[in-house]
């Protein structure tokens, strides 16, 4: 039998023998879903649709490290790479389930709004808490990462990192209380649009649930620190991490909100288009009004 590299190696950075094949089998079908998104963004011209496809090129950026740290294990650079971008690369599918669910609002409901909040305010609002919980988990991840650190500072870091990534897990649960108002509207308002409203929604809450197992999977990974016993046994990381979010960049694919919402009508209004809309809403209350006072003169 073989010697493992990653273990005979001195000064390696592995505890245990990682499957080379099964890095560069991710890596292949990261890749391909990533291009699929690529081509989709291209092709029904969404600008935002570049978030998903850079979540995919940035995990499949991280199984290319994962496979150059496994092939040079005593490398520092390559596994600390590796390390980190798996921990924050679903982020950008987090964030880019946000800004569809912002772009449903617009497309789906009468009247423009959920919980009577504008779809821009809607999305950008989940967007930042996304990015805030983004820059706790780098940081913390980060710290946990450092060479030659001691075991107090990396627990530092670790705790950092699962306090982030609690915070992106209560960020999704108002997330998903929004979305189940917003479907319960849908549902009322009766669309001749309604089908495929709610077939994108679902893909969304698909996500949404395959996200919550990475991250139940995270929290309970780092719980005990880096020697518990689940980091050791990398199936579970493929299983509960990696192989959920490769399916969540496989759904968006298939349904992609691009062929969901195409067209420029389907697109937000700039910033300008909003301050017109605000200007007629007003104007249109103000005329309302004086309809009332007149009749009630009257």
């Amino acid at each position: 039998m073989a010697q493992c590299k990653a273990l005979t190696t001195p000064n390696t950075m592995w505890s245990f023998c990682p499957s080379v094949a099964a890095a560069y089998v991710f890596t292949v079908l990261l890749g391909l879903t990533t291009l699929f998104h690529i081509a989709q963004a291209i092709l029904h011209r969404k600008v935002y649709c570049w978030v998903i496809a850079m979540s995919g090129a940035v995990q499949t950026l991280t199984y290319i490290f994962r496979v150059l740290s496994i092939l040079n294990p005593a490398s520092y650079g390559y596994y600390a790479a590796w390390f980190i971008l798996i921990l924050i690369a679903p982020l950008w599918t987090n964030a880019f389930v946000y800004m569809v669910m912002g772009r449903m609002v617009w497309n789906f409901s009468d009247d423009a709004r959920v919980l009577r909040v504008r779809p821009w305010h809607f999305g950008l609002s989940f967007v930042i808490l996304d990015i805030i919980a983004f820059i706790v988990q780098v940081y913390g991840a980060a710290t946990a990462a450092g060479n030659d650190i001691s075991y107090k500072t990396q627990m530092m870091g670790l705790h950092v990192y699962m306090g982030g990534v609690g915070a992106q897990q209560l960020f999704v649960l108002i997330f998903v209380v929004c979305a189940i108002v917003f479907h319960l509207k849908i549902i009322r308002q009766q669309r001749p649009d309604m089908k495929k409203a709610l077939l994108l929604l679902y893909v969304l809450y698909a996500c949404l649930a395959l996200i919550t197992l990475r991250i139940c999977f995270r929290l309970a990974e780092y719980s005990q620190g880096l020697t518990s016993t689940i980091p050791l046994h990398e199936a579970y990381q493929y299983c509960l991490d990696s192989l959920p979010m490769l399916i969540a960049l496989v759904l968006l694919n298939a349904v992609h909100p691009g062929r969901i919402m195409p067209g420029k009508d389907s697109d937000m209004p700039s910033r300008k288009q909003r301050k017109t809309m605000t200007t007629h809403t007003k104007a249109r209350v103000s005329d309302d009004e004086i309809t009332l006072q007149e009749h009630s003169n009257v």
